[in-house]
């Protein structure tokens, strides 16, 4: 009998000790594969009445909508202008920007990276953010951070309506020490300190578009651009957070050499960014399809090199021939550009940030409202909500994890 209760007792504890191994294995598995999915639509804040932007640009007070309602067919079949569902509203009006807010969260987009710009020791097309976006009343559904899009201006390149040939520099994004202070201060009393600033671990996150700009800025010299980083670390220490995020922006990028690969690695360890994110996608191609499969190499390789995160990024598509006369077909996207296979490249995305989850699961979408570059989620009168759907699809439905 005591043998008997032995092996009885045996087979129990082996029978649990078993059960717990085979439970535990696929519990840590499903833990590191799930993410948190934070889907970021960049937000190009030129559609409202700037101060600056009438007087130097837009003269009609309407910003940069007079130039897309002037853009013009290149092609047959050519989309152009681009029509939007809910009309020519003003993106520093908060009402439409609740608007905005609540079809964005019922579609999957929770995250909004707001373009930011510094030009003539000034704030340039803020009101979007401060008065379209922060005065919503729906506004804390909806997470946010600032990207600063530091890059020059040529005179014609936001209306050649108005500049023709002229490419002579309008604003300079070059900033002094003096500058650069201000900016820091603002950021982070304006911004960081909202309690829907977007954080990793609790640091808000700071995106640069133009690294090479930011470095011109300190002398050309990366290990000075490194010192004036740093001070904005201490200084967001000193208001409070355990650190800053700053993440490396840019265009999508191309295929590197491997001592361009080497040099990119070296720039971003050197400046000490705690990530790289990107604008839209890189690799060109008048066929979605390609345009799409190129963006993923040119992902694969920097993410095989960069010691820091990588977070992949989406365009719905390309058409920025209403700011370019002489642009045609073969640079515009028109093959295969449909809200299916966007949301077949989204998913492509989504399983890149699970096989990444040491990481979190951002995914950049370009945009929400590049109307003149043809690249947005806002609903138009050709595809109705079909590229938000789309997103729907993908983040909440879950469509493409079915099977």
């Amino acid at each position: 009998m005591k043998n008997l209760l032995l092996k009885i007792r045996l087979v129990i504890i082996g029978g649990v000790l078993f059960s717990n191994i085979i439970s535990a294995q696929p519990t840590r598995v499903k833990e590191y594969a799930k993410h948190d999915y934070y889907v970021a639509a960049y937000i190009w804040p030129s559609c409202h009445d700037d101060p600056m932007g009438r007087k130097m640009l837009w003269p009609e007070g309407i910003g940069e909508w007079e130039v897309i309602k002037k853009g013009n067919p290149r092609y047959d079949g050519h989309y152009q202008p681009r029509q939007p569902l809910w009309g020519y509203g003003l993106d520093n009006d908060p009402e439409v920007v609740e608007k905005w807010i609540d079809a964005a969260t019922d579609h999957g987009v929770n995250v909004f990276i707001y373009d930011w710009y510094w030009y003539n020791e000034g704030p340039f097309l803020e009101s979007a953010l401060n008065d379209g976006f922060l005065k919503a009343k729906n506004n804390e559904k909806m997470q946010f951070y600032i990207m600063w899009a530091n890059h020059d201006v040529k005179y014609n390149f936001w209306n050649y309506h108005l500049y023709k040939d002229n490419t002579d520099i309008l604003w300079d994004a070059k900033v002094d020490w003096e500058n650069y202070k201000i900016i820091v201060d603002r950021v982070i009393n304006q911004y960081f300190k909202r309690p829907n600033y977007f954080k990793i671990n609790g640091e808000p996150v700071f995106s640069i578009f133009s690294i090479g700009k930011l470095v011109e800025s300190f002398n050309g010299s990366p290990e000075e651009t490194r010192k004036a980083l740093d001070y904005f670390r201490e200084k967001v220490k000193e208001a409070g957070f355990p650190g800053l995020h700053i993440q490396w922006n840019q265009g999508g990028g191309s295929m590197m050499s491997d001592e361009a690969a080497r040099n990119f690695k070296e720039r971003v360890k050197v400046m000490g960014f705690n990530s790289v994110a990107l604008y839209n996608m890189g690799g060109l191609n008048e066929d979605y399809l390609v345009y799409g499969s190129n963006s993923r190499r040119i992902r694969e390789q920097m993410d095989s090199i960069l010691d820091v995160p990588l977070f992949p990024c989406v365009s719905v598509g390309w058409d920025d021939t209403p700011r370019f006369p002489a642009k045609g077909i073969k640079d515009v996207v028109h093959f295969n550009n449909t809200p299916d296979s966007f949301a077949a490249l989204l998913s492509k995305a989504k399983k890149y940030a699970d096989s990444h989850p040491d990481q979190p699961g951002l995914i950049t979408v370009n945009a929400w409202n590049e109307w003149v570059e043809g690249s947005y989620l806002l609903p138009d009168m050709l595809n109705g909500f079909g590229y938000l759907e789309a997103v729907k699809e993908v983040f909440i439905e879950g469509k493409f994890d079915r099977y």
